[in-house]
């Protein structure tokens, strides 16, 4: 590890793996089980869709891991896209990103956080506290990078201790339910090929979103080109065991028409397998976690917006660093963003919006991985998908087939994804006409 003066601190590989875990165990794995029940009730395809959900991680991952090692600059999928198609797809990623890709799943992370806070505090205002932690996280991410690194380590530490001991605490108190997670019959299979299995799939996919989180930050990252695919692997890896054991003693525990519509999914469990006194505390300990995927959110979107200035004009004020070489400008722009939403729209309609155009994106990059191989197959790559090319093919068929269904079942979220996606489009031709034409001349 680099010196740990501001300027110079680099990101080790820990806590490289701590922010792909923060933000990866956050808001979906408590809060989407609810809605993935109300049309799906067998327990083999509920759990099915928590693995297959995990299988697209591991093979984007691997994806990704290859793409860090070729084109070692953070920006994430604006730099990838932008180098692999046209600066205008790249600006497109970033856009969605920058106004939608951080600030909204910050928003959700902080909305839950208000919630479960709630169960133990009934007197706070969740939208009061949701407000709150995000400005003081804001604060702590834009003071010192290495205070922040070692807040994430911290705080991921916590939560994936306490993840743990709530599985095994359930294993053993909770009382068996009258579900079955071997399938008995073609129904069950024929439910894996579902729209709503396809649909929940959005659900999933935005529980495991936050497995690309490291590659925002690859400049700042030790060793890069070694340590970035260990991170991304390391984390969704362990991530993987982590949902899959949790959603097995949810629905293990809990009777399927208590989950049902309910966002609050971890209160409603620990209240089952615990009692009132200790779901209230369960509540309030997973807003405590929550704050460390608030945390990493904050921590990786800025730099997106810090990238994109650097290469735009019109966005150069927020490319701007600190003398700490962090990118407030962009840190305050993203938390702007982030209230807007907390305080504009429900958690729903923010969660389906934000899935739709992120997948699309992490779709484009991992379809990247070929165009690159056959434009520049002399590019350097340190690197190399492990199992390619048939673990990016298989993220590609799943990514595409939610997609599908996406556009499909949930019409006005598509259109806004793709209302954001033109307005994003004319911002940068426009942006690009003012630039190109001759500048004044400053000379007498």
């Amino acid at each position: 590890m680099a010196s740990s003066s501001g300027s110079t601190y680099k990101i080790s590989l820990l806590t490289g793996v701590a922010i792909v875990v923060a933000n990866m165990v956050g808001t979906g794995v408590f809060t989407s089980l609810g809605f993935q029940v109300v049309d799906i009730r067998s327990g083999f395809a509920l759990l099915m869709l928590w693995g297959v959900g995990g299988v697209i991680a591991l093979c984007g991952a691997l994806s990704y891991g290859e793409l860090a090692a070729a084109l070692p600059r953070s920006g994430g999928e604006y730099h990838y896209l932008s180098r692999i198609y046209h600066p205008a797809v790249g600006f497109l990623s970033g856009w969605v990103s920058a106004t939608v890709g951080f600030a909204a799943p910050t928003a959700l992370a902080a909305m839950a956080l208000g919630r479960y806070a709630q169960s133990l505090w009934p007197e706070v205002s969740p939208s009061a506290l949701s407000v709150g932690v995000v400005l003081a996280l804001a604060l702590v991410h834009s003071s010192s990078r290495q205070a922040g690194s070692k807040f994430q380590v911290l705080v991921t530490a916590i939560k994936v201790l306490v993840l743990a001991g709530f599985i095994g605490a359930g294993l053993l108190v909770a009382k068996p339910q009258a579900i079955e997670f071997v399938p008995r019959g073609a129904s069950d299979w024929q439910q894996l090929l579902s729209p709503a299995f396809a649909v929940s799939l959005v659900y999933v996919s935005y529980a495991y979103s936050g497995w690309n989180a490291a590659v925002y930050l690859t400049g700042e990252v030790d060793q890069p080109q070694r340590n970035l695919p260990r991170i991304l692997l390391l984390g969704t890896g362990m991530v993987l065991l982590l949902f899959v054991g949790l959603n097995f003693v949810f629905l293990y525990s809990t009777p399927i028409s208590k989950l049902s519509g309910q966002l609050e999914v971890g209160f409603v469990v620990a209240t089952e397998l615990f009692g009132p006194a200790a779901g209230r505390l369960m509540g309030g300990a997973i807003a405590v976690l929550l704050i460390s995927t608030v945390s990493s959110m904050i921590f990786a979107g800025p730099r997106i917006v810090q990238v994109m200035g650097e290469d735009l004009p019109t966005l150069r004020p927020l490319a701007k660093l600190s003398v700490n070489g962090i990118p407030v400008r962009a840190t305050i722009f993203q938390t702007a963003l982030t209230l807007l939403f907390i305080l504009t729209a429900t958690f729903e309609q923010v969660l389906l919006y934000a899935g739709f155009v992120l997948s699309l994106f992490t779709f484009l990059s991992v379809l990247g991985l070929f165009v690159l191989r056959f434009r520049q197959p002399q590019l350097p790559r340190p690197y190399r998908a492990w199992g390619y090319p048939f673990t990016p093919l298989l993220f590609l068929l799943l990514n595409g087939w939610t997609l599908w269904f996406i556009g499909r079942s949930k019409p006005v979220e598509t259109l806004y994804g793709l209302a954001t996606l033109a307005a994003g489009l004319l911002v940068y031709f426009v942006s690009q006409r003012l630039w190109s034409q001759p500048q004044p001349s400053s000379q007498p």
